[in-house]
């Protein structure tokens, strides 16, 4: 059986990609989330975890032996080293499980929702197609702010850690703008969904 057209979607803090990719889970098109499948690999029991705390130390789990998320992001935020080891344990596992996932023979189009996506396109080679979902920095900022209560210094040091908006741009087949009232996305992913649609059924029939 044919695997399923891959669609990549990507964009940085504040975008609005969880709002994009649910409207195409209405659609019925099954949605495989980075972030996600990176929770489920720090879970108890996972050889990250064990990884993690490896590297880290003990302080990594908290008082139920489970990953202390606030102890981890207070050692990688302002470290560029330490973000890179965090990252080397747990991009090529959450590459790896992504690409389980989305390549298994069965529906005709799914997504795969990676936030980090340009800093990592050369393990994502067997992406067939990249929607990148694009707003202007401030209103990044405005809504990481609204968002997590950030200070807007937190929130530019937030974005700061991201690829800029241009690398993202870069890598994208589509692009949707998504710095207006929300619910413009219900016809701009119809639109969008229909020609994914159409794609898969001529590239791989």
């Amino acid at each position: 059986m044919t695997r399923p057209f891959v669609i990549g979607v990507t964009g940085g803090i504040g975008s609005g990609k969880s709002a994009v990719t649910a409207r195409f889970s209405e659609q019925g098109v099954p949605v495989f989330d980075a972030d996600i499948v990176a929770r489920e690999l720090v879970e108890p029991g996972e050889p990250a975890l064990a990884e993690i705390v490896g590297t880290f130390g003990q302080q990594m789990l908290d008082a139920s032996d489970r990953l202390d998320r606030a102890a981890l992001r207070a050692v990688v935020f302002n470290d560029d080293a330490a973000r890179a080891r965090l990252n080397a344990i747990l991009h090529p596992r959450v590459h790896d499980r992504l690409h389980a996932l989305a390549t298994a023979p069965g529906p005709a189009l799914v997504l795969v929702a990676i936030p980090l996506l340009a800093e990592s396109t050369h393990r994502y080679h067997w992406l067939d197609r990249v929607l990148v979902v694009d707003v202007p920095r401030e209103v990044q900022i405005q809504r990481a702010m609204w968002r997590d209560a950030l200070d807007r210094a937190a929130a530019e040091r937030m974005l700061a850690a991201q690829a800029d908006r241009a690398s993202r741009l870069a890598l994208a087949d589509d692009a949707l703008t998504n710095d207006g009232p929300i619910e413009r996305l219900d016809d701009i992913v119809a639109r969008l969904h229909a020609r994914y649609v159409a794609l898969a059924i001529t590239i791989r029939p």
